[in-house]
């Protein structure tokens, strides 16, 4: 434990009232007294001073422990596991955070500050939240008698400035030749859907997509917890689902925000991830003119996600199986599939059109697939390699007059 930090934690909370609402400005500078007056008898250095002022003013009003890596830009995960069991995923690893919790009960406060910023309550009869922070992270609270080892925090963090797809050709994520491709059919009004597993970056990749939407066209975003920011967009509309009270009232699930999107006049949904009857929904938007719609799921490979699919569609309404897969095959025109590899970076590992229904079964033709040539440094070398060759192209020479 840091010993400095909890003697001036004391200090700091035994000079206050706790009956008094101290403006944050006040609460600074009666820090920096305390900071002023104990940085000798601690010889603390001025870099340590500014630390302990983020900690201490965090303790009281932050996140504590958790506001260091909560500004550390390299840091893209969260994971508390109790006081004492901090985690975070720092450049794609994951790593041990050095410091923790002074107790259960302070852990107890950081969980009901994140709550009520956001409005919303837990507790034991209410024992998890999903939120979305004022900075954009998403988080994910569970409470005992839930988490049994104590309150488990999860936070997403996102970058301030989002991805595009030079970004993710710079880095290997995708080629020049699949961006390009890509953008092409996105221009074009293809129906996309991105499948991947967690972390494989779905969200990030479906944001560099839709940077592709040309301009002056309607755009309505619809998620669980508002993420993708779409500069180049103009005529946006961003939706945001809302769970239930307390009371089981007042909930506004994906399914109702996809049904009212289509009396808003959208050229495109864009619907940030897929996870249950709402994709019956989807796919009737797609197949009812807006076309160039874009949506994410979870699935380990593009055929999975084809399963899944179904399934979803399943939950919603009760159909026959080959009236599901009709829907899917012309609803949706191209499957982009995301992977982590064992070296811990995102690519894109598989590019699919949905040539229609074969052997009573929708058919997946591949077009890319990222093909493994080696290992070099801890790090996995490939390619994607281009396998065949756009089939439906009705859609391009519609926009363009051309491939």
């Amino acid at each position: 434990m840091d010993k400095v930090r909890e003697e001036l934690y004391r200090r700091l909370v035994g000079g206050l009232d706790a009956r008094d609402e101290i403006p944050d400005e006040e609460l600074y500078r009666r820090i920096d007294g305390l900071l002023l007056s104990e940085g000798r008898k601690y010889s603390l250095s001025f870099g340590e001073m500014m630390r302990y002022r983020k900690l201490l003013f965090a303790a009281l009003r932050g996140l504590d422990v958790l506001a260091l890596p909560m500004e550390d830009a390299a840091v893209t995960d969260i994971m508390v596991n109790g006081p004492e069991d901090i985690f975070l995923e720092k450049e794609g690893r994951l790593v041990r955070f050095d410091d923790r919790f002074s107790s259960p009960d302070k852990l107890s406060d950081v969980v009901q500050a994140i709550a009520s910023r956001v409005n919303r309550r837990i507790n034991e009869a209410s024992p998890m939240v999903d939120a979305r922070l004022s900075d954009g992270s998403r988080v994910n609270v569970v409470l005992p008698p839930v988490a049994i080892d104590g309150p488990c925090v999860t936070i997403r963090r996102f970058p301030e400035d989002p991805m595009s797809m030079e970004d993710l050709v710079r880095i290997g994520s995708v080629t020049e030749e699949c961006a390009a491709f890509l953008q092409k059919l996105v221009a074009a009004g293809y129906n996309i859907f991105i499948s991947g597993g967690t972390g494989a970056g779905k969200t990030t990749f479906l944001g560099a997509l839709a940077g592709f939407i040309p301009e002056g066209e309607r755009v309505i975003t619809i998620e669980d917890s508002a993420e993708l920011r779409l500069k180049n967009v103009r005529n946006l509309v961003r939706l945001e689902s809302r769970p239930a009270n307390l009371e089981g009232a007042y909930e506004v699930t994906i399914r109702d925000l996809i049904r009212n999107s289509l009396r808003m006049r959208p050229d495109r949904i864009v619907v940030g991830e897929i996870r249950g009857e709402e994709a019956l929904d989807m796919l009737q938007a797609m197949n009812t003119g807006h076309d160039g719609s874009l949506s994410t799921g979870h699935a380990n490979s593009a055929e999975d996600m084809l399963s899944r699919i179904e399934t979803m569609v399943l939950m919603g309404k009760e159909l026959p199986v080959q009236a599901v897969r009709k829907q899917i095959a012309s609803a949706i025109d191209i499957f982009v599939h995301l992977s982590r590899l064992r070296d811990r970076t995102r690519k894109v590992t598989g590019i699919y059109e949905v040539s229609g229904i074969r052997n009573g079964e929708v058919a997946l033709d591949t077009l890319y697939e990222f093909r493994e040539t080696g290992e070099k440094a801890g790090r996995v070398e490939g390619a994607l390699v281009r396998t065949g060759e756009l089939r439906h192209t009705g859609k391009l020479l519609a926009r363009n007059g051309r491939l």
